[in-house]
């Protein structure tokens, strides 16, 4: 329910205070009071510490089984993501034999996901929020995009059998709806997951967005050991059909409905996930107040990212994505069994191993998430992920030498196997987390649109590129990401905020307000 009339701010208080944010002050109707913040001082906004949040910081609200299922049928989406993104280096060998392709022509196959992704980013932002992040009713944009996903996958198994079209481009088609519909839902499913989470858990349940994704792409290693390419590539459409029928069973997202309008709905949907008996009106009227004023503020469009008070939080944005994807990740994830080979290890072994590693990086970080915090975590990630560059590249430095030959084999895998375990302790999700929860709601689709499709376009540079800078150096590729990974934590260090333990609107008020 929403607070009695007489108990909500007078209009002309409201408006002051609304000037007074305008002007660069903090609303008291969105942050922490004056006094609250005062009585809880210890609160850490821009921190990495290791903790739990302070407790005034927690909201009384906890999982509800609507909240849980919900949160279960977006992360379907990150399963398929894995699946995607695992595809093309168990089915390298099957697919170049086959087909008779040439190294060429699959490293434009295994990119063309990449391609499709920029896509669907660019129009990922404008479509969550004129659809909504559901979108089942009235619109079907999540269905028609994991179709697109699914139909993908099913082309790459009809294509491949059809006695006349058997060229390596129809098998791009596919890889590029594929890329199309997680361009679309790499977006929407971490928003979404964190629209609806209470501040509290909202860590741990956008952190599962990296560990379904891990056991996507686990899980795709895993099968592609022991069946055809043509057989993965179908079953890459089961967890796109899963999340097509559970997305009539969930809610909207409460805060999309609050910023359309759709007052009885939005609080329909926050009472939903909150419980039948638990009280909503604090969370609901903040919610309200907040929208409120930013729409009053500024009506943004797609310009008006640009402008100084959202620098901050554009600048965090694009530079994590951009690190995550400058610094390799796409070479090793769509090469792994080409980078084993080439060290002169098994890469069936080396590849599984790969993928098993990545959970219990993931399952870590989602228990860290909501105790040490994003940042604190980011900052290790990196520090990990450029060591085990570090390690790949020295492998084959020693290699082209002709030093310690019979090391250096097991030297690349211990590279490649760092390299995945602390990418996925922070690297790997956090980012979309931190992408997710800094953006104002007005600015959210349009910057939502330009981080995504910033990371899909890296993701295919990184792709494309792979090949072609291994045979200039087969070594100084993997250094040239070493470097990428230690200027980024230099960046994390210097700019990126902590937001575990705080609201949204806290979030993304106290960030926008930094540089006005």
């Amino acid at each position: 329910m929403i607070p009695h009339p007489h108990l909500l701010p007078h209009p002309t208080l409201r408006a002051k205070n609304i000037r007074s944010m305008n002007e660069g002050l903090a609303a008291s109707s969105l942050l922490l009071t004056e006094t609250e913040i005062k009585d809880n001082s210890s609160i850490d906004f821009e921190g990495g510490g290791c903790g739990p949040p302070p407790a005034s910081s927690y909201s009384s609200s906890s999982a509800t089984a609507v909240t849980v299922f919900s949160s279960l049928v977006a992360l379907c989406s990150s399963f398929a993501y894995g699946v995607a993104l695992g595809y093309s280096s168990p089915a390298e060998s099957g697919i170049m034999n086959d087909l008779g392709l040439s190294m060429a022509e699959f490293t434009f196959f295994g990119s063309t996901l990449t391609i499709g992704g920029t896509v669907g980013a660019i129009a990922s932002g404008m479509i969550a929020d004129s659809m909504g992040r559901r979108a089942v009713s009235p619109s079907v944009c999540l269905q028609r995009t994991l179709g697109n996903v699914g139909i993908g996958n099913i082309l790459h198994y009809w294509l491949a059998h059809n006695s006349i079209l058997k060229g390596a481009w129809q098998l791009d088609i596919g890889r590029l709806l594929i890329g199309f519909g997680v361009g679309i839902l790499c977006y929407v499913v971490p928003v979404y997951i964190a629209e609806i989470t209470p501040k509290n858990l909202r860590g741990q349940f956008t952190g599962l967005v990296g560990l379904f994704s891990s056991c996507g792409f686990m899980l795709t290693y895993f099968i592609g050991s022991i069946v055809s390419w043509r057989i993965l590539a179908l079953v890459g459409a089961i967890p796109c059909l899963v999340h097509l029928i559970g997305l009539f069973f969930v809610p909207e997202s409460p805060r999309w409905l609050a910023k359309a309008g759709l007052e009885i709905e939005f609080e329909a949907s926050l009472q939903l996930l909150r419980g039948e008996n638990a009280d909503i009106s604090l969370e609901a009227a903040n919610i309200k107040d907040y929208i409120e004023s930013v729409e009053q503020i500024s009506k943004a469009g797609c310009l008006d990212i640009f402008q100084l008070k959202y620098a901050h939080c554009l600048l965090v944005g694009v530079g994590l994505m951009l690190l995550r994807e400058s610094g390799g990740l796409k070479a090793f994830t769509f090469y792994t069994s080409f980078i084993l080979d080439s060290a002169g290890f098994s890469s069936k072994i080396g590849s599984v191993a790969y993928g098993l590693l990545q959970i219990p990086g993931c399952v870590v970080c989602v228990l860290l998430l909501d105790k040490c915090g994003r940042r604190l975590l980011l900052m290790v990630s990196t520090a990990g992920s450029c060591f085990g560059c570090f390690l790949t590249g020295l492998s084959f430095f020693l290699k082209d030498l002709h030093w310690w030959e019979e090391a250096t084999p097991i030297l690349a895998l211990t590279g490649l196997l760092v390299f995945s375990l602390f990418l996925t302790l922070g690297m790997s999700g956090v980012p979309w987390i931190v992408v997710s929860e800094i953006f104002p709601i007005n600015i959210k689709g349009p910057a939502g649109s330009l981080v995504y499709s910033l990371n899909w376009f890296s993701s295919w540079v990184v792709a494309y590129t792979f090949n072609p800078l291994f045979e200039w150096s087969s070594a100084g590729i993997f250094f040239i990401y070493t470097s990428i990974w230690a200027l980024g934590l230099v960046f994390i260090t210097k700019l990126v905020p902590e937001t575990k333990g705080r609201t949204l609107e806290e979030i993304q008020a106290s960030i926008t307000q930094l540089l006005q």
